[in-house]
């Protein structure tokens, strides 16, 4: 009875220290407590018995993605009418397959004997790699990205968010050994990864290109809410709202960007209205960057975005250069696993299937500045933006989104932050048009230089310029962190009791 006690105690704290770990990202920023939360799932994962530690682990896994994802159930029942109670069910339900990854984790070190706190952080990368990849992955709450506006933020530039995350888990791995039984070495090197990790926002990989003239770039936000925007009763209001936003800017801005499918209809319906703005950016000298529903003379659909006002390379339907979307989202955009899912499309948000465009695209140009493109939920996908930034050396990092699906919830926030993180890893100023927030300019370190107010139908311009130079993260993405976890493995399994 005492010895169930004791594990239903553990679980407990184990589910608090997952829970406060959230409050780390934004819109809170309070990034010490994603040490505090990384030392729990540690603590968790090194229990006496791998049953208590599975057990523990799966608590804490509950808490912190339970609570971190909770705003997917805002769109579930807003927006697809489903249930309330279902729409924590399927929260709950994606929490625990989100806490498989950590089970893994936990089995690992436990089946190794691995407890180096070095050895924990480089497994730890590999579960976390399988989290961003497996089903497409979903890689969202990792450590590394909540610190970003702390001191150690200089390890995005050379490692990564993963390079980031690898040092939250290691520090609390090193501070949890030297507070259990005290040990020199656990606090020297505590204290030199930490020296390490500050010392490195020193580091000047990146510089502004003083040569080029700024660009005048404008974001126009049109805050059409969701439950109208694809309601063609209140077509003509939202295309009344981007006119009176975008007209006043025309002969202004070089640069105007709309949010993803800013009209409510595929592409080829609105042909007149987009070649009425090729007309009006030709005639004023501003162009235009707009996302779109575009079908194909193939008839596949896609999340897709273009630019129009050029006159050396004027809109057409079927000819003008437009980026794709890659990375789709699981039962938002397609079904995955083919007719085996297919009925539950009726279930989820949208019931279509978009098809996928390729995974390294060309950048799209205006005014002759070369823009690394993703749209909403593909900038979360570090990988992706570096090796279409290495492949064509964008001058901007551009995300168009529409994250009115999640309301007020914390996850536009995230969603930002994880956008910012892009820029810092990449030392590309980026720029972010959205449909109801957050709209915002972001420089090569990842601060915001410009930011309009959620929900607000407005626009956002600012003078932005390039940058010179390579992280290496862009050189070598993600293979730095990896080959680093691989030695930090390797040495523990060495130096394991």
């Amino acid at each position: 009875m005492e010895q169930k006690k004791t594990i239903f105690l553990t679980a407990c704290l184990a589910f608090v220290l997952g829970a406060i770990g959230i409050f780390a990202y934004s819109p809170y920023d309070l990034w010490p407590l994603a040490f505090l939360s990384a030392g729990g799932l540690l603590w968790a994962a090194q229990q006496g018995s791998l049953k208590t530690a599975l057990g523990a682990v799966f608590a804490w896994s509950i808490g912190y993605f339970g609570i971190g994802v909770n705003w997917v159930h805002v769109s579930m029942i807003q927006f697809g009418g489903v249930p309330e109670l279902v729409s924590y069910l399927a929260v709950l339900l994606l929490a625990a397959y989100l806490a498989l990854y950590n089970l893994l984790f936990t089995y690992l070190a436990h089946r190794f004997r691995l407890t180096n706190p070095l050895a924990l952080a480089g497994l730890f990368t590999f579960t976390e790699y399988l989290r961003g990849w497996v089903f497409t992955g979903f890689p969202w709450l990792q450590f590394g990205y909540s610190q970003i506006d702390s001191p150690f933020f200089g390890l995005a530039p050379l490692l990564g968010v993963e390079g980031l995350t690898f040092f939250v888990v290691a520090t609390s791995g090193l501070f949890l050994a030297s507070f259990r039984k005290f040990q020199p070495a656990c606090l020297v090197g505590l204290a030199s990864l930490v020296a390490l990790a500050f010392g490195s926002q020193f580091l000047n990989f990146i510089e502004e290109d003083k040569a080029s003239q700024p660009t005048t770039i404008s974001l126009v936000q049109g805050n059409i809410e969701q439950k109208m925007k694809w309601d063609p009763a209140f077509f003509d209001h939202t295309i009344r709202t981007y006119q009176g936003l975008i007209s006043p800017l025309l002969g202004k801005s070089d640069i105007i960007i709309l949010p993803e499918s800013a009209i409510p209809a595929l592409e080829v319906q609105i042909e007149p209205l987009l070649h009425q703005l090729q007309a009006a950016g030709e005639k004023s000298g501003s162009e235009l960057i707009i996302g779109t529903l575009h079908r194909d003379q193939a008839d596949r659909l896609y999340n897709s975005a273009l630019v129009v006002g050029n006159s050396q390379n004027p809109y057409s339907l079927y000819q003008s250069s437009r980026y794709n979307k890659h990375h789709l989202v699981p039962f938002g955009e397609y079904v995955p696993f083919g007719s085996v899912l297919n009925w539950m499309r009726e279930v989820f948000i949208l019931p279509v299937n978009l098809s996928q465009g390729s995974f390294i695209q060309k950048p799209l140009v205006a005014q002759n500045q070369a823009f690394n493109m993703a749209i909403c939920y593909e900038i979360i996908f570090g990988n992706q933006v570096q090796a279409n930034q290495k492949a064509h050396q964008a001058d901007f990092l551009l995300t168009i989104s529409n994250d009115a699906w999640f309301g007020s919830s914390s996850g536009p926030w995230q969603h930002f932050q994880m956008a910012r993180m892009r820029a810092l890893e990449l030392g590309k100023p980026l720029v972010r048009a959205t449909n109801t927030g957050i709209t915002a300019f972001v420089d090569h370190r990842g601060k915001v230089l410009a930011q309009a107010p959620q929900f607000e139908a407005t626009s956002l311009t600012y003078k932005l310029t390039k940058t010179n130079g390579q992280t290496p993260f862009g050189q070598f993405g993600h293979w730095l962190i990896y080959g680093l976890s691989l030695v930090a493995l390797l040495i523990g399994f060495r130096k394991r009791k």
